[in-house]
């Protein structure tokens, strides 16, 4: 080794295992193998000055937690952001995107051999041997992403913030949602820090006291920007609470938070009376943000919007079927929710409407604009063409991804007449809208064959209970006004009616609180059934009748 006059230290190759009382003097380490020039007095080395740049900025990122959510928050934005760009990437060849997502959905080697020939077809829209449809696939159909949770969220946190600036700041959103047997995720699950109500809240095995926890929670944060809930239904039955009782839940929100106002606000606008209470409570509040806004959820959606959340934009940003994210919302401002079909989530095909004598599926890149479909779905291995139970209508495209609105799931049917249920609803909401000072609040519907002997001898019938808002009785005229609407709104009905194959409706009114009531008996966290088919759930709503 050649050490150069002036102290200077050339190249040198010392072995690592050289004691460090071996070494030469006023050597310090370099990064590479050598050793670099003479430390200067008082000098520590550069990787040690950024080893402990990097350690106090972690200390203080994770001392401050609104430091940590603004990182976070930007990190997952240019990642939603990457996301979205991808999505175009797909949508350019709807075909090729599909084809990329069956071949990750086929059994380990299905690709090959034996498998190509059935993997063919199925591209093609095409069952071997006809086509074979096995029954809908469990799975909530309410709530937020199933399949590809993660590409779900980065698009909902995207779109949220580019039509709600100041949608993501630190708790700024709370959540209501009852999940009794595994913890829900909400819509901007990647971003907890977004959330004032606590996760645990939504475990809680009681539906009634796990929101009225999580309403709490809300009640204390009064600079929310956005309110969240897995179901309209449970962000009615919330404010229903509050409406009940909101003298006990102000005695609570005192007992909670140290600033007494709050409770005395809470106190001043509930007595003001409850149109609009959701703004007034929150007067910073931009957007409701809810899991699903269609089917048996929309009555909710709109009775929401005429009273409690009166003033205030609804956005549903995804669609599921048989319990897998499908699709997304790209326009949060929009009344009437839209969703984009993601060629990367599930593998779809579709059935047109109305159906044919021999069914032939269609792909996602054969749809119609205004055409309505219904949807055949595989999301998971082992669970293939599944029939999800929906119909969805084509309004446009971007790229080659159709643009769909979920029309239809159930119908009813007791002489085959099969009645939709958005439309019976339509007819229901015409007769109610003739009873002065009356408004629905909810209903169901049951086939008089549930009801076996306690029916009477009489012919097959329809039996509808509802719970109203500004009325006590129903008068027997009254009762016939729904029957009489059926029969304009749908000849077959009226024709069955005229022929006594189908006798009269019966209809019941019952008392506050008791869909409430059939909701926790449904015993987890899904859409209200329009048509009842367990005696269980009869039972519990004819012990609620009033009138």
């Amino acid at each position: 080794m050649k050490i150069k006059a002036g102290g200077a230290v050339g190249r040198c190759h010392l072995p690592s295992f050289l004691p460090e009382a071996e070494k030469p003097r006023g050597l310090s380490r370099c990064a590479g193998p050598c050793w670099g020039r003479r430390a200067r007095p008082g000098m520590l080395p550069a990787v040690t000055v950024a080893a402990v740049a990097v350690v106090v900025v972690v200390a203080v990122v994770a001392a401050v937690p609104a430091l940590r959510h603004r990182l976070s928050r930007s990190a997952l934005l240019r990642a939603g952001a990457r996301y979205r760009r991808r999505l175009e990437l797909l949508g350019t060849d709807v075909r090729l995107s599909q084809e990329r997502r069956l071949r990750r959905l086929l059994p380990p080697g299905a690709a090959r051999g034996e498998g190509r020939a059935s993997e063919r077809e199925a591209v093609a829209g095409r069952s071997p041997g006809g086509v074979a449809l096995t029954p809908r696939s469990p799975g909530r159909v309410g709530g937020f992403p199933g399949a590809s949770p993660r590409g779900g969220s980065l698009l909902y946190l995207d779109t949220l913030h580019a039509a709600f600036p100041r949608a993501l700041v630190p708790r700024g959103t709370a959540l209501l949602s009852w999940a009794p047997h595994h913890r829900c995720a909400p819509a901007g699950w990647s971003l907890p820090s977004l959330y004032c109500t606590p996760a645990e809240a939504g475990s809680v095995p009681s539906r009634a006291a796990a929101l009225r926890v999580q309403l709490l929670f809300a009640l204390q944060q009064r600079e929310l920007h956005v309110l969240e809930a897995a179901l309209p239904a449970e962000l009615m039955d919330a404010l229903a609470a509050l409406r009940s009782a909101w003298p006990e839940l102000a005695q609570d929100l005192a007992l909670l938070t140290p600033n007494a106002s709050r409770a005395a606000e809470l106190r001043a606008e509930c007595a003001r009376g409850f149109e609009g209470i959701v703004r007034r409570l929150w007067p910073q509040l931009e957007v409701v943000v809810v899991g699903t806004a269609h089917g048996t959820e929309q009555l909710y959606c709109d009775a929401l919007r005429q009273a409690e959340c009166k003033g205030l934009p609804f956005y549903c940003p995804f669609y599921r079927a048989a319990g897998a994210l499908l699709g997304v919302n790209l326009w949060p401002e929009e009344p009437a929710p839209r969703f984009l079909l993601c060629p990367d989530w599930a593998f779809c095909e579709f059935l047109p409407c109305p159906a044919e004598e021999e069914p032939q599926t269609v792909l996602l890149g054969e749809l119609w604009e205004g055409h309505e479909y219904g949807l055949v779905l595989t999301a998971r291995p082992g669970e293939y063409r599944c029939r999800a139970g929906e119909v969805l209508r084509v309004t446009g495209f971007h790229k080659q991804c159709p643009v769909v609105e979920p029309v239809r799931s159930q119908a009813l049917s007791v002489r085959g007449e099969s009645i939709p249920e958005e439309r019976f609803c339509r007819s229901l909401c015409r007769a109610v809208g003739m009873w002065p000072g009356a408004r629905l609040v909810d209903y169901v519907c049951v086939e008089s064959a549930l009801l076996g002997a306690s029916s009477g001898a009489c012919a097959p019938h329809y039996e509808v209970f509802v719970e109203l808002r500004g009325l006590r009785d129903l008068s027997e005229g009254q009762r016939y006004k729904l029957d009489q609407c059926l029969q304009e709104d749908f000849p077959i009905y009226k024709s069955f009616r005229f022929k006594g194959s189908i006798g009269p409706l019966r209809l019941h009114m019952v008392g506050a609180g008791a869909f409430a009531r059939l909701r926790e008996a449904l015993g987890k966290p899904v859409p209200m059934p329009r048509v009842l088919r367990e005696e269980r759930l009869l039972q519990l709503i004819q012990s609620s009748v009033i009138s």
